[in-house]
């Protein structure tokens, strides 16, 4: 196989199963069915994985449009290999629970950080006040 720069390296992988991390943080997994010269990709068959602890749960979304700035892991997937995992598999709405619950505890966490901050005469700018410097 010889090396091909860029995206076009990925014309190998169409119409193969992947994984892909977005810079959000959402992981997303489907069938690879385009790809351009600035990497957008086009996913068909698409789930959305939630993980959250030894949970995950998958939120169909079919066809799935994926700008490449947003790519921070593309990876195939062995669709062949048996699956040893660990992770225990529960519906849509649970995993949402889960996920919500464990936003709410991180957000109190954050907010004691926080308060011992200001208590010791510390501040940290907030994430959006960011962008104007």
């Amino acid at each position: 196989m010889n090396y091909v720069p860029g995206t076009a390296s990925l014309i190998d992988d169409i119409d193969k199963k992947h994984l892909v991390l977005l810079r959000d943080g959402r992981t997303l997994i489907g069938y690879l069915r385009s790809i351009d010269q600035f990497a957008n990709l086009v996913f068909h068959q698409t789930v959305e994985r939630i993980h959250v602890g030894r949970k995950f749960g998958d939120i169909p979304r079919g066809i799935f449009i994926v700008r490449g700035e947003n790519v921070v892991l593309l990876g195939e997937i062995d669709v062949d290999k048996p699956c040893d995992t660990v992770l225990q598999q529960v519906s849509i709405e649970e995993i949402l629970e889960e996920q919500r619950l464990q936003q709410q505890a991180k957000q109190e966490t954050e907010k004691v950080k926080m308060q011992v901050l200001k208590d010791r005469g510390l501040s940290i700018p907030k994430a959006d006040n960011l962008d104007e410097y």
